[in-house]
């Protein structure tokens, strides 16, 4: 019988061996391709009872059965659609050759924990249950893993870090590129760990040791590389192993170096300086920025016309400062320091009422009352305070505020390459690509979970971070192909000003504000596509109580099977 293109059947395959004739049944699926209608296998169902076999191809050309067909019974559906997309993605930036050349187990169990960490993060124990929950361990052949396999993977994982860190640089970092480079903390669970210690936490949790991390990037956002330290290293003391290892380990010959101005201390720059082909952008922090405006080497008048001017110092030598004004940061600082400084007249208010009630007396009683009142928002370099034995008064500097104020929305960034390389347009564009590092973080600490860390051995706690810069290579191209189907924006428009704040492209607004995609379809999160995908399952079907069954996958829907399309959009790597 002539089949039409989607529709599936039970074929009757009939092969001959000498004198032995070999009959097999195989459930198919006619698919078109131009003019013609080529067949495809989806399962092999020759084990079945005749009565089963003869039930299905009934059932499949769309007539009524009863007997057979009540008998077959799915005796497990898993979640498939996103191990699917995973793996595919993984596979076409060729994730498993960049781990380790040759295949084993202990590159697969490493890449169920990268894939599974994008899924569902979780600990260890939890990703042994998960690679139950979908059809990802079946998928690699680590089903059978328990927790010390996923241990001895981590471990096996570390000790190629090096090389899966030059590979990605060899990929992604050329000469005479930008590379960026930002630090963050995540706090930690535990007190065993040498590397956890107490410093500024990026978390908001004081109470806690933590570990300190670097990501170097490309230009574009790629994660390239990743360094753990000690809790309770400063941003600049870890520079220079940076330095270090995009010179010696990468071979890369000129690059220039894209960090915060926290890791812009003078030793630093003079050490990149002083290595040959090196180059460096960074910013001046506020204290510095007010000295030139008070020694006259930044006149405020230059931004009646401009957002962006060109200047020089002679505490800067052989440098560039690069002025810009951003109006609508301007007004964000001031709308901030506003509201941090109602906020604290609210406490010292409340403080001077107990003072006039008389229910708080003695310098030394009010005083201790007003210093956390003070810090709390930290704008006490704002208030003037009067404490006597019997009163308390405050009130704010208003000039000093007013000296604040005009310098809001007013950035320096400084820089030793020079103008014939780069233009104070391309060095402003530049500076703004940290925002890669910061999403990377925001990605990090968000949807990949990297805190806290529980890891007791310092050499686990590396291979943790970097499973999680791993999965997020894997979630930065899912990201970037699926922006069709989310809300991020499918065409970054080019920004002629570069100081300007950056403007979503006409399609993207629209998208946000009718909530449909440019297919009419309503728009997803990077999370619920994933989960959109999830629903399409694989079933292991069998008849009554035999072992004869077979696998299926259910039909995809129209998003599941356009996510899966546009992987085709990432970057396809050996």
């Amino acid at each position: 019988m002539k089949q039409k293109p989607g529709a599936m059947h039970v074929a009757k395959i009939k092969r001959r061996h000498g004198d032995r004739v070999y009959i097999s049944h195989l459930v198919r699926r006619s698919v078109r391709e131009g003019k013609r209608v080529r067949h495809e296998t989806i399962a092999n169902v020759s084990k079945l009872p005749p009565a089963a076999i003869e039930a299905l191809s009934a059932a499949l050309r769309g007539e009524t059965v009863t007997g057979g067909v009540e008998s077959l019974r799915i005796e497990r559906s898993l979640p498939a659609g996103q191990v699917e997309a995973l793996l595919s993605a993984a596979k076409r930036l060729g994730l498993p050759r960049l781990l380790d050349r040759s295949p084993s187990r202990q590159r697969d169990l490493a890449l169920a924990m990268i894939c599974q960490r994008v899924l569902s993060p979780g600990s260890k124990l939890a990703t042994v249950r998960a690679l139950h929950q979908s059809t990802l361990g079946a998928e690699l052949g680590v089903e059978d893993a328990d927790q010390d396999d996923l241990y001895a993977a981590m471990d096996w994982l570390l000790s190629r870090q090096e090389g899966i860190e030059g590979r990605l640089a060899k990929r992604h970092l050329k000469d005479a590129t930008l590379v960026l480079y930002d630090v963050s903390s995540s706090y930690f669970e535990g007190r065993t760990c040498p590397l956890a210690a107490r410093g500024y936490s990026r978390d908001g949790n004081r109470g806690y040791l933590q570990v300190t991390y670097g990501l170097l990037c490309d230009f574009g956002g790629h994660p390239v590389a990743i360094e753990a330290f000690a809790g309770n290293l400063l941003d600049h003391q870890t520079l220079p192993a940076q330095v270090q290892k995009l010179k010696q380990r990468f071979g890369l010959k000129a690059v220039i170096v894209v960090c915060d101005r926290g890791m812009a201390t003078k030793a630093n720059l003079e050490a990149i300086s002083e290595t040959e082909g090196m180059e460096w952008i960074t910013a001046l922090k506020a204290p510095a920025v007010k000295k030139l405006v008070k020694e006259g080497d930044l006149q405020l008048s230059l931004f009646d016309q401009t957002n962006l001017a060109e200047i020089s110092s002679e505490a800067y030598p052989g440098e560039r400062l690069i002025v810009c004004r951003n109006p609508l940061l301007g007004q964000e600082r001031a709308r901030k320091r506003e509201e941090l400084l109602a906020a604290t007249e609210e406490e010292l208010e409340a403080i001077a009422e107990r003072v006039s009630a008389g229910s708080l007396e003695g310098a030394a009683e009010i005083g201790l009352a007003v210093g956390p009142a003070l810090k709390s928002h930290k704008v006490k370099k704002h208030f003037a305070v009067a404490i006597t034995e019997a009163s308390f008064s405050f009130s704010r500097k208003e000039a000093q505020i007013e000296a604040e104020a005009a310098l809001d929305g007013i950035y320096v960034l400084r820089t030793s390459v020079p103008d014939s390389e780069l233009t104070a347009p391309d060095v402003v564009h530049s500076y703004k690509q940290l925002k890669w590092a910061e999403r990377a973080f925001r990605t990090f600490k968000g949807p990949l979970e990297v805190r806290p860390i529980h890891h007791r051995l310092e050499e686990r706690v590396r291979a943790h971070l970097l499973i999680c810069m791993l999965s997020y290579y894997l979630e930065f191209h899912l990201r970037e192909a699926w922006a069709e189907l989310t809300f991020r924006d499918e065409c970054p428009p080019t920004q002629p000003d570069p100081v300007a704040k950056a403007k979503r492209s006409t399609s993207a607004s629209a998208k946000a504000r009718t909530r449909r995609t440019s297919r009419g379809e309503a728009p997803h999160s990077f999370e619920s596509l994933i989960a959109e995908l999830s629903l399409r399952t694989r079933n292991t079907i069998r008849l009554g109580d035999s072992e004869a069954g077979f696998e299926r996958l259910s039909e995809p829907s129209a998003v599941q099977a356009r996510a899966l399309e546009l992987l085709e959009r990432i970057p396809k790597h050996a």
